[in-house]
């Protein structure tokens, strides 16, 4: 098992038990890309260099600076820093570096989707911390309640909420969330929304058709087709075959669509699907296009 991200007590009043959080995401992707000079094919390099030598205008690339020279400064005045050294900062007092004191715990309906930022896994830090760290989320199964507090790592101090893996686990889940500050106004956006009326018969046609369409959510089902439609870009450039484009969806010039039309179209299609209509042919030049990049549409108007 990977090494702990972090590692510490989580208070509740008087009672503290060791926890240890473990990044709980990774990347996956198998496309990446490197800077290439047009005109030589060669890889690209970034490498550090003094301001000065930029500011210069000179043609000459200016002294490469070590790592070891390099230290954090902040600019307290236009172009005048305060130097921080590493051990500075480590050195810095900040309570929730060590522990995460619960100020509070809250509905699980509270935990709005847009605070969250980023998901750890939480695990007792040995065996002796496993009988309160039992305790403790089974209370939060029973009460359905998740607790917030603060934790300091990464250079900064996160609000974190901690709620169970799931009513039948095992393992608590945490989530830095995002400061409200660092959320955009949604009124900016939403004002301009036109208010109309909701027609009853549509209405009950639109929810018929999400009761037809609603099932258990498994991520497993979804692939990225944004990765494999450039792999299939890759393989085309490779064995010289026609490149593969993007083709805009067909829209009937003029027509405008009736919503009531629409919504009963769906649901009757919905009761009586064509299983063929969802296999993908084969791209040019047997480039066959996957059953990942055949739903691709789907999952870009879903995320």
């Amino acid at each position: 098992m990977a090494r702990p991200y972090w590692s510490g007590q989580i208070q509740i009043s008087l009672v503290s038990f060791g926890v240890s959080f473990y990044v709980a995401t990774e990347a996956k992707s198998g496309i990446s890309f490197h800077q290439i000079s047009r005109s030589t094919g060669e890889r690209v390099r970034h490498q550090k260099v003094l301001q000065s030598a930029v500011d210069s205008g000179g043609e000459e690339a200016g002294a490469v600076v070590q790592k070891d020279e390099i230290v954090k400064g902040y600019e307290h005045r236009k172009g005048e820093y305060v130097i921080i050294e590493p051990s500075e900062l480590e050195q810095l007092r900040v309570p929730s570096k060590h522990s995460i004191a619960v100020s509070q715990f809250i509905d699980t309906a509270e935990l709005h989707p847009e605070f969250v930022e980023k998901p750890y896994y939480v695990t007792p830090e040995n065996d002796a911390q496993s009988e309160a760290f039992g305790v403790v989320r089974q209370a939060l199964v029973n009460t359905g309640k998740v607790a917030i507090g603060k934790v300091a790592f990464s250079g900064r101090e996160h609000v974190v909420a901690i709620m169970p893996d799931s009513p039948d686990g095992k393992g608590l889940m945490a989530f830095t969330l995002r400061y409200k500050n660092e959320l955009r106004d949604k009124a900016e956006y939403f004002r301009d929304i036109k208010k109309t009326e909701v027609d009853a018969e549509s209405l009950e046609l639109a929810e018929a058709l999400i009761a037809k369409r609603a099932s258990k959510f498994d991520l497993a089902k979804f692939e990225d087709g944004y990765e494999v439609a450039v792999k299939e870009l890759v393989n085309a450039k490779i064995n010289n075959l026609p490149i593969p484009i993007d083709e805009a969806p067909r829209r009937a010039a003029g027509k405008v669509v009736n919503l009531m039309d629409a919504l009963r179209k769906s649901v009757q299609s919905e009761t009586s699907p064509n299983p063929k209509a969802k296999t993908a042919p084969p791209t040019q030049q047997g480039i066959t296009q996957t059953k990942a990049a055949a739903k691709s549409p789907a999952k870009r108007k879903s995320a």
